[in-house]
């Protein structure tokens, strides 16, 4: 499967107020499922001494779907292909990497 087709097999599955004209309520989502990856992370290192074991792995796996199925949401809601966004996001990294700027915060290195 491609971004392209996860886009818009996921767009079908997408039920919310507004849905085509509601940005705001994918936004908050996406904040809320990246905190419980972080919630699973937090838990594996206070709990199991930093070590990911099969089970946790999976449950993280999940949670990942969670996000990208709303950055899909998000992207679809401004006519954004998460085709294009992700390669914008690669020809941006390989341009700082070839400038020697992967390193340090900004988004305009």
């Amino acid at each position: 499967m491609n971004f392209e087709e996860y886009q818009k097999k996921s767009r079908v599955t997408a039920k919310y107020p507004d849905v085509g004209k509601n940005y705001i309520y994918p936004t908050l989502g996406l904040t809320g499922e990246a905190g419980e990856v972080a919630e699973k992370i937090k838990k594996v290192i206070r709990d199991k001494n930093g070590i990911i074991d099969d089970e946790t792995r999976e449950a993280i796996k999940k949670e990942l779907g969670d996000v990208l199925w709303y950055v899909a949401q998000i992207a679809t809601e401004l006519n954004l292909s998460l085709e294009d966004i992700a390669k914008v996001n690669l020809e941006k990294l390989f341009s700082r990497m070839e400038r020697n700027e992967l390193n340090g915060s900004g988004d305009n290195r």
